[in-house]
């Protein structure tokens, strides 16, 4: 059966800016429902600094105390650098979180030797705190210099539609380890939350005309869920099972409520004056490199789930510098891991389809206000994990397919691009799976120097995906048949040519110029 008149067998067309976006980044919903998304971004982002502070505060040997007082000094931070990324960054929609990737640095740190003459378990997490807090400031100098130097405004110009698709891509799958296996430490609750999640945002805007269910889909899952757990915790459903099962599944094993102030405002050296160790410095300077190509891959994305056209250089290269600001500041309060752009929030603007900058910026305040009000912000803080990570399935899987989206500014029926599109991204889930199966197998990374500082700095770039992906894509995109007369269309630089410098496309200018005719005093070019 041959299908109607009306097919047209032509490629759909090419997209500068996403469509269907509800609220552009210039737009601005009703002052309710803005509040109303608001929290739900500060819902989604405060999963990350919970699943760090859990993994970190242990080895060094802090309680609930020092766990719920990191989490509150994390908020108050990344509220902070929110708003400086919102403001004078990128100006994207993005929130500026805790970074995965300073989780092996921190431990790193955490484990050295020096910090075991520490009996009192207070005194060696404020001491180790300052190891963490001198090696964070020093690292920060990169992102700082690279940015307002221009020199990452260079390196990035490099990048076509072809290479930024692994590196986007795997920005998000790159996290797969903190989805289901997440989600499958308490199945009875996380799955009913990818259910319901998966239902309210995809399927029921199909099935009724109304916006707030898929556009509130994350809030109204989220305590619906919670309400449900807290019912089997209260009819004692897990009164005798394994301590990481209640861990995981009990809504009041936390231990944040009993352990957060009721008030307490976070401050530059809280924890004491910092340490500098030159080889701790270095390490946590590969977390820095790492978390800024990250952050750029998730610019990207963020612009795509925006509605604006793809970000030029020279504003990459701003947002670098305020991204290694931000990783100055949480040295600077001792936080306990370095800034990078919120993955989980990027997806979250595709699920609302609202990719409003005042959204995003409302949503600091709710950092501010739970960074403070410690009991409060601890009680939404104890939300089991395997809810945040049914979240993380459907927001992460978002960003991945913005990178996918990238491709179609490429030839797909080229063999160049099919060999930098599979080598790179098939690279940049085999080379940090052989490494992190190493380090599982034997305790230690498979770079075996007699220095140990530089064999865990390999380890931390090594181990990031998109990292990997980015670096063997751009190589190839780069030196692979460069003269050949078709590899620029074929890469789709044409498309992103007109953005490699600000002036050449009218609407940078809507979308990126600094607030307050600031543009006129510090240009972008």
């Amino acid at each position: 059966m041959t299908g109607s008149k009306d097919d047209k067998f032509a490629p759909h067309p090419v997209k500068d800016q996403f469509p269907g976006v509800e609220f552009c980044i210039n737009s601005n919903p009703p002052w309710a429902e803005a509040v109303i998304l608001a929290f739900q971004h500060y819902l989604v982002m405060l999963g990350t600094i919970v699943i760090i502070s859990s993994i970190i505060v242990p080895p060094m040997g802090g309680s609930n105390v020092e766990k719920a007082r990191l989490i509150q000094t994390m908020l108050f931070v990344s509220g902070c650098n929110t708003l400086l990324q919102t403001l004078f960054g990128t100006r994207l929609p993005v929130v500026i979180g805790g970074s995965f990737r300073f989780v092996v640095p921190m431990l790193f740190v955490a484990l050295q030797d020096r910090y075991s003459i520490y009996l009192d378990p207070v005194e060696r997490f404020r001491h180790t705190m300052r190891g963490m807090q001198g090696a964070l400031m020093i690292s920060s100098l990169l992102p700082i210099l690279l940015g307002f130097l221009g020199i990452w405004r260079l390196v990035v110009r490099y990048l076509s539609p072809l290479s930024a698709v692994p590196l986007v891509t795997l920005v998000g799958i790159g996290l797969y380890a903190q989805g289901f296996p997440l989600l499958a430490q308490c199945i009875e609750i996380g799955l009913p939350e990818l259910i319901l999640l998966v239902l309210f945002s995809q399927y029921v805007p199909y099935w009724f005309k109304s916006k707030w269910l898929d556009r509130f889909a994350v809030l109204i899952s989220v305590a619906t869920v919670w309400a449900y757990a807290s019912l089997l915790t209260a009819a004692g459903a897990y009164k005798n099972r394994p301590p990481n099962t209640q861990f995981s599944c009990r809504v009041d094993r936390s231990g944040l409520v009993s352990g957060a102030s009721w008030l307490k405002f976070p401050y530059p050296f809280q924890w004491g004056q910092p340490t500098v160790h030159a080889g701790e410095a270095f390490v946590m300077l590969a977390a820095a490199f790492v978390s800024l190509i990250e952050s750029t891959g998730t610019f990207i994305a963020a612009a795509r789930y925006g509605s604006a056209t793809h970000v030029p250089s020279s504003v990459l290269s701003r947002g670098a510098a305020w991204l290694g600001l931000g990783i100055l500041m949480d040295g600077l309060w001792g936080t306990g891991t370095g800034s990078t752009a919120s993955v989980e929030n990027v997806g979250l603007l595709a699920v609302t389809k609202v990719g409003s900058r005042r959204v995003i910026q409302m949503s600091a305040g709710f950092m501010f206000l739970f960074s403070i009000l410690g009991k409060f912000g601890a009680i939404i803080a104890s939300i089991p994990l395997p809810i945040i990570g049914a979240l993380y399935c459907v927001l992460f899987a978002y960003m991945s397919s913005a990178g996918l989206g990238l491709l179609q500014y490429c030839n797909l029926n080229s063999y160049r691009t099919k060999f930098i599109l599979g080598l790179s991204l098939f690279m940049g889930l085999s080379v940090p799976q052989y490494f992190n199966d190493y380090v599982v197998t034997t305790g230690y990374g498979p770079v075996r120097s007699r220095s140990t500082w530089f064999n865990e700095l390999m380890l931390v770039i090594f181990t990031s995906p998109p990292t990997v992906a980015g670096i063997v894509g751009m190589f190839l995109d780069r030196t692979l048949g460069y003269n050949h007369k078709d590899v620029r269309t074929d890469g789709g630089r044409h498309w992103w040519g007109k953005f490699k410098y600000f002036e050449r496309d009218v609407r940078s200018a809507e979308f990126y110029s600094l607030p307050y005719g600031l543009s006129k005093y510090f240009p972008s070019v």
